[in-house]
């Protein structure tokens, strides 16, 4: 009778459905017999697989759901027109549109599917650009997790001019997150891709990663530097682009300054500038510059610091390559 029947409970995850698949045909004992599945049966197995395959569904759902809400800003901007009152629970709610979708495009399936529908071009239309920093910044780092590791993402990105938008955002924004977002958001866009690369050279980004280490923001100084390195380890064709633009002088004067975390990846970057590069090779050697000295101080000061043991690599790796090779050189011109 129906009643006794027990209750069947769905299974949790994909897994399940298919362990109790292969139950059903391995169940009965002896040779196996080939027997129609009853309809229940198929009405059961088909309920139990929708209610797996519903979580992706709602997260497409709910991306769809979090871009209507970020698009009633401009509509609600053009019944506005004149008014001075900002809906403050009307921002709550883009900002809490703009975190739930960073967390779903965290997943690369979603992150296309946001940029199918067209999430990435209201980001760059409305966002980027908003009066709001904290939407822009939002707007940066939501970009920013699409782009990574997703290079269908990064190629749409560059057909709609976000890079020099980004740039700009990490050049001169007025707020400090935002600009530490928007090169996050360059970063993503610029490593281990070719094109990223060239639109990067050609709207000068090398200088604003100097300005970027140059800058009071301490987050901007340590990610330029960190990007700075990055590329020059990537695309070790650069170095005398870099070294042309008088990198080297600019980043020993940082060095000279008060001794900052981020000076590791100062050293990084030099260290990348004078190997198989004679030509940064020959400014460093500069007894102008001042570096061999420099260089013996900051050793001396980093010695026994356990956490500064890679900055101490690198100084002495500097050493090294810039001055007992020139001092051997000097002594064989001398005999």
């Amino acid at each position: 009778m129906a009643e006794d029947r027990p209750t069947r409970r769905y299974p949790q995850n994909l897994q399940g459905v298919l362990r109790l698949a292969v139950d059903a045909g391995s169940a009965a004992e002896g040779p196996a017999t080939v027997e129609p599945m009853s309809e229940e049966r198929k009405t059961w197995l088909g309920d139990a697989l929708a209610e797996v395959c519903k979580g992706p569904m709602d997260e497409v759902e709910q991306i769809k759901h979090c871009l209507a809400v970020l698009s009633k800003e401009g509509r609600r901007e053009r019944e506005r027109e004149g008014e001075e009152e900002r809906d403050e629970e009307d921002e709550d709610e883009r900002e809490s549109a703009f975190e739930l979708l960073s967390e779903l495009c965290e997943n690369l399936d979603n992150a296309r599917d946001l940029m199918t529908l067209g999430g990435l071009e209201l980001c760059l239309s409305q966002y980027l650009c908003h009066a709001q920093s904290g939407l822009r910044w939002r707007a940066a780092h939501l970009i920013a997790i699409c782009a990574q590791n997703m290079s269908q993402v990064q190629v749409h990105l560059f057909s709609i001019g976000a890079l020099p938008k980004l740039l700009q955002l990490t050049d001169s924004d007025p707020h400090p997150t935002v600009r530490v977002k928007a090169l996050y958001a360059v970063s993503c866009l610029v490593r281990e891709q070719e094109a990223g690369l060239q639109a990067f050279l050609s709207h000068d980004g090398f200088s604003m990663l100097m300005r970027g280490m140059q800058s009071d923001n301490e987050k901007l100084r340590t990610k330029s530097a960190f990007l700075l390195l990055n590329l020059l380890m990537s695309h070790p064709e650069q170095k005398d682009t870099v070294v042309s633009m008088g990198m080297i002088q600019q980043l020993v004067s940082i060095l000279r300054t008060p001794h900052a975390d981020f000076h590791e990846h100062v050293l990084g970057a030099l260290c990348c500038l004078v190997e198989d590069c004679p030509q940064g090779l020959k400014e460093c050697r500069n007894p102008a510059l001042g570096l061999e000295e420099l260089l013996r101080q900051l050793s001396k000061e980093l010695q026994g610091k356990e956490e500064s043991q890679e900055e101490l690599d690198f100084c002495e790796r500097m050493r090294v390559t810039c001055f007992r090779g020139q001092q051997s050189e000097d002594n064989g011109m001398d005999r």
